[in-house]
């Protein structure tokens, strides 16, 4: 994973276990290798467990399942469908914001970073946490798929109910193979099709997944997400 991304205190038990696999070993001697031949790796070391530092396990109220990290130049920090200050928002972040403008009447943002959610429970998680340059899903299948698994099991299984939104086949098949996220769960599952202009206007548009979250949170008293950033 790289120097200064330790697995923060509060997700250290429900990882330790997939962290001390062969799997785990050589998904972080991958990684190395990787940067060791001169190849560009995004996010930077110190942001690829950004997801886990801003949200710990006891915080979560929402999960977001994206797929890998943007692969371009100072885009990917750690969050799923976050870009840092100053980077132009990617088409599929627009069409989230088109979507928040249509469900609660929130003014599209003039920048691309989510970690104001990410500090109220929101997980935003990938299902890959590295990806080199320009070369998007290379860091697929190479190991960090069973701690991402983990995690999401681990929300899974808390006792508060938590909304977890799936958007797209990738996010759907991840989350539903996890005990506790099938017929019957006490959290509240969301799906629809990815934002990605591909997809967006298969049903993307018109889920009304943020109030739909707030309004299920709010009725388990666990408050509400300010969407607005």
């Amino acid at each position: 994973m790289g120097s200064g991304d330790a697995v923060p205190d509060s997700w250290r038990a429900v990882l330790e276990p997939v962290l001390e696999t062969p799997a785990a070993r050589r998904l972080g001697g991958f990684v190395r290798a990787e940067e060791a031949a001169g190849k560009i790796v995004y996010p930077p070391r110190g942001e690829r467990l950004a997801a886990l530092d801003l949200t710990p396990l006891d915080a979560v109220r929402v999960v977001i399942l994206g797929q890998d990290p943007y692969h371009g130049a100072g885009q990917a920090h750690g969050l799923s469908f976050s870009v840092q200050d100053g980077v132009k928002v990617p088409p599929s972040l627009s069409n989230i914001y088109k979507e928040l403008a249509a469900d609660l009447g929130l003014a599209r943002p003039d920048h691309g970073n989510l970690t104001k959610w990410a500090r109220q429970g929101v997980l935003l998680l990938n299902s890959s946490l590295t990806v080199e340059d320009g070369k998007p899903a290379s860091h697929a299948g190479k190991g960090w798929e069973a701690i991402t698994d983990a995690v999401v099991a681990a929300v899974a299984a808390k006792d508060e109910p938590c909304v977890f939104m799936l958007w797209g086949n990738h996010a759907r098949k991840k989350a539903m193979s996890v005990p506790g996220l099938g017929r019957g769960s006490r959290h509240l599952i969301l799906t629809a099709p990815h934002p990605s202009p591909l997809s967006a206007h298969s049903g993307w548009f018109g889920s009304g997944h943020f109030g739909k979250a707030n309004a299920f949170l709010a009725s388990q008293g666990r408050g509400t997400i300010d969407w607005s950033l």
